[in-house]
């Protein structure tokens, strides 16, 4: 599936800063990278028991081992048995938007590449939100089919607007294209649901981005849209190494590049806007992510890709963590908490790119 969103030019400045002849001297040492990755893998796993163990109120260990073994008897273990699908929502939901990213910046070569800044999340959001609104969508495998569809449209929309003008689609240009576009569909949002009181409350409290409703139902309708998608996404990881090395080699080299774009953008597309159905809007994740990975091991997508997944769920499950602790007894949702730890970093990247002809 090719879309306009795809075909970038190959003026666009490489998402990982990198000139072309300089891939190999950045290159980590595979040790170097199995042993992030174990270290991501360690960190993952504490998290997660964090996640179980800490919230509004703290469980002890009894009530945790009684829980998973199926115990719903007490309190605690009636919350912990509703924290579990939450945290794996939350794993889910960082890998997504964190692979998501990752391939968007590098079939764009676009640093400041991301579903959200690029509108795509929005675009999604407001797809759902009409659905609920005018065409009566309940289930959620409806919901993860519109947002895709929105995210898809929205994809394509952005890079049309990106590429008026002299210098086509350029990561400015993008960038700009896609915050407006965002603003405007949570206008079109707030348009759809003011006069819509039965489904404001729910749709107001969804957008903000959270994965506090996370059920076992939902995880296991959206689970093979995220596997589908990043399936996709890691079997375009060589072809996107070519891709950094630019348009005109990666041609000779044998790389279809139209095709390669297209397929790995929906990859991205699917990724996105299957958990921006069940999670709500989650920003920043995308942009983050990639970057700090690519500090670790280089710009090697086949290495990139996974370790993004897992440092993603990291920070999302982080974020969910410092939501629920930081204003006991109520509790902010990650979407705040990731915009919040995003847009000095985004701001952080625009200021870098500046002098390279952002």
């Amino acid at each position: 599936m090719t879309t306009p969103a795809t075909e970038m030019s190959a003026s666009a400045p490489a998402a990982t800063d990198v000139p072309a002849a300089g891939l190999a001297a950045v290159r980590r040492p595979r040790r170097m990278r199995v042993l992030s990755l174990l270290a991501l893998l360690a960190a993952l796993v504490v998290l997660a028991v964090v996640s179980v163990a800490i919230g509004s109120r703290d469980v002890g260990w009894d009530d945790i081992g009684a829980a998973l073994g199926g115990s719903a008897e007490g309190f605690d273990r009636a919350a912990i048995t509703r924290r579990i699908p939450r945290t794996l929502l939350a794993v889910l939901a960082g890998a997504a938007l964190a692979v998501s990213g990752c391939v968007m910046q590098g079939v764009t070569r676009n640093p400041l590449a991301d579903p959200g800044i690029l509108g795509v999340t929005m675009g999604a959001s407001l797809a759902v939100v009409i659905g609920i609104a005018w065409f009566s969508l309940t289930t959620v495998t409806g919901f993860i089919w519109t947002g895709i569809v929105g995210a898809g449209v929205t994809a394509t929309m952005v890079y049309i607007l990106g590429s008026a003008g002299r210098g086509g689609a350029t990561p400015l240009k993008l960038a700009l294209a896609g915050v407006a576009t965002s603003a405007a569909f949570a206008s079109f949002i707030t348009a759809v649901v003011l006069p819509r009181n039965d489904i404001a409350a729910s749709v107001r409290s969804w957008q903000i981005g959270g994965v506090g409703g996370g059920t076992f139902f939902s995880i296991s309708q959206v689970l093979p849209f995220l596997v589908v998608g990043a399936v996709i996404c890691l079997l375009a990881a060589r072809t996107l190494n070519t891709l950094a090395l630019g348009d005109d080699l990666a041609s000779g080299l044998g790389t279809r590049v139209a095709l390669t774009r297209g397929i790995a953008s929906f990859g991205a597309v699917v990724l996105c806007g299957a958990v921006t159905a069940v999670a709500g809007p989650i920003g920043f994740v995308g942009l983050v992510v990639p970057h700090l990975v690519r500090l670790l091991v280089g710009p090697d997508h086949r290495w990139l890709l996974p370790l993004s997944a897992v440092a993603g769920s990291c920070l999302l499950v982080g974020a969910d963590v410092l939501g629920r602790v930081v204003a006991r007894p109520t509790e902010i949702d990650v979407g705040i908490i990731t915009a919040v730890v995003g847009a000095p970093f985004f701001i952080a990247v625009v200021r870098r790119q500046k002098a390279r002809g952002l």
